[in-house]
């Protein structure tokens, strides 16, 4: 398996997964599949912010993919960023996941940012694990923020700090 930067011939894997991971899981509280022209544009946002979108491949297929990108739109946040990762489902629990996660964390690093959070469905018990293996702390529990499938569904963030706490940044904006 090879991590990498993710190009546009890998946007039909990446649509492939996210789709079934929208039909089929509350990974993602979307209802509707996406389409290559908004994942496409996804892709292209994400590069001209200089965030990175992996891809973990084996020779012609996209096992899995990973990003992050702002936590919110307040300067004062510009040092939090948010990441998402999802796999194919024949290839869960199989070491791709945590794979990806770990590679973005020193690009997040490089970017100067401080802290990178994730979302996850409460019931998502192998995301909850892996995050905790990797460092994450859960850090809040928000009860019946959606709803998906018929049911109310309980969110879960994590959060890993990518620097020391209170370590003052690179910079501070002016």
């Amino acid at each position: 398996m090879e991590i990498r930067a993710a190009i546009p011939d890998d946007l039909p894997g990446l649509l492939a997964i996210y789709n079934e991971v929208i039909a089929n899981s509350t990974a993602v509280y979307a209802f509707e599949p996406t389409t290559l022209a908004e994942r496409r544009a996804w892709l292209e946002a994400r590069e001209r912010q200089r965030y990175p979108v992996l891809v973990a491949v084996e020779p012609d297929e996209v096992l899995g993919f990973a990003s992050f990108g702002d936590f919110r739109a307040w300067p004062g946040y510009s040092r939090t960023v948010e990441h998402s990762v999802h796999v194919g489902a024949g290839r869960r629990r199989a070491g791709v996941g945590g794979a990806l996660v770990e590679a973005l964390l020193p690009l997040a690093r490089a970017l100067g940012k401080h802290a990178i959070l994730g979302c996850i469905d409460a019931q998502n018990e192998a995301s909850l694990r892996l995050h905790a293996k990797l460092g994450f702390e859960r850090v809040a529990h928000f009860r019946e923020v959606g709803r998906k499938f018929g049911r109310w569904l309980d969110a879960v963030f994590v959060e890993l700090l990518l620097q020391p706490a209170g370590t003052p940044p690179r910079e501070e904006p002016g």
